[in-house]
């Protein structure tokens, strides 16, 4: 499988090396082994002749018209992490040249695929309209906000969506090219999983602190400070927003336009968060836990983990 790797000015190191790291890991593992897999031929390619990485390392590219027709191509996250960063990076020369050889890559066939910031540089292509797709947790405000075309879902860390595949926060890039690997061989994708320990994380909800959204509506932060105190009680939409000195259609159309959520998906979200962060760090039983996030029993947890995570109570606790 051809793989083309966009690097454009400032990509985030992490990102590429991971990437890359993967790649190489899947083929070595496919080789001693013995899989009867492709490999993935790997080319790294720039808009400009020399790249540097955000932390002002040259990345090693190959021109972009001499690359050969790519069956995929991945861009790596940017070094941007913050809006005030991000937003005037996203009209850099590297970004603005990008575009329409995306675009052409597209129209040739080639799937595309990016993670964290990289997502904003696909949506500013146009490539992402109409489509599903995620991005890292605490710039989906600003991520909606930009392109209202692209149904975002901050529900999922990896969302394919036609011919193109996005995924969430930093660390999200092993998990876009371990979904990648997996289309070409499952096993030889569970194999380089365990070689490189990753986190499988199907809901960045579950593991994002919403205090650190990027562009958060105040109404916003202080619903979700107001539910993490109350997490062991039952909680009303009624009573957070008597608390809030706020109508419930206000504190709805708020968590709509900022996380694209309901208020009671939102609840959901921060009670999954503590049972996970209880599972993982005390002896507590599952039915103490279920107590303490505001469940009436654990096979009520049991049940939302399984459905919201994809893994049982034993899986998590041996993460």
């Amino acid at each position: 499988m051809k793989v083309t790797v966009l690097a454009l000015e400032h990509v985030f190191d992490t990102g590429l090396a991971t990437v890359l790291d993967t790649l190489d890991t899947a083929n070595e593992l496919a080789q001693v082994t013995g899989m009867p897999t492709p490999r993935f031929e790997v080319t790294i390619v720039g808009v400009r002749p020399q790249v540097h990485s955000a932390r002002g390392l040259q990345v090693p590219v190959h021109d972009i018209c001499d690359a050969p027709t790519p069956e995929w191509v991945i861009v790596p996250a940017l070094g941007f992490k913050m809006p005030d960063q991000l937003v005037p990076g996203l009209s850099s020369d590297d970004v603005v040249d990008a575009l329409p050889v995306l675009r052409a890559w597209a129209k040739g066939g080639a799937r595309i695929a990016a993670a964290c910031t990289g997502t904003f540089v696909l949506a500013e292509s146009g490539l992402l309209d109409g489509h599903e797709a995620t991005t890292t947790w605490w710039l989906s405000p600003l991520f909606r906000q930009r392109y209202s075309d692209v149904r975002l879902d901050a529900h999922r860390i990896v969302v394919p969506s036609g011919a193109v595949l996005t995924a969430g926060a930093a660390l999200s890039h092993l998990d876009l090219v371990l979904w990648l690997i997996r289309q070409n061989s499952p096993e030889l994708a569970m194999l380089t999983a365990k070689y490189l320990v990753f986190d499988t994380r199907p809901s960045q909800s579950a593991y994002a602190i919403t205090d650190h959204l990027a562009h958060a509506d105040p109404l916003v932060e202080r619903f979700d400070r107001w539910v993490r105190e109350r997490l062991d009680t039952s909680i009303t939409l009624d009573a957070a927003a008597d608390a809030l000195a706020t109508s419930k259609r206000t504190l709805s159309r708020r968590l709509s336009d900022v996380l694209g959520k309901t208020p009671i998906e939102y609840i959901q979200d921060l009670r999954i968060e503590r049972a996970i962060h209880l599972l993982k760090t005390s002896k507590h039983s599952v039915d103490q836990i279920a107590e303490q996030v505001g469940y009436a029993d654990g096979v009520t947890l049991r049940t939302l983990l399984r459905r919201r995570i994809g893994k049982g109570v034993r899986e998590i606790r041996m993460l």
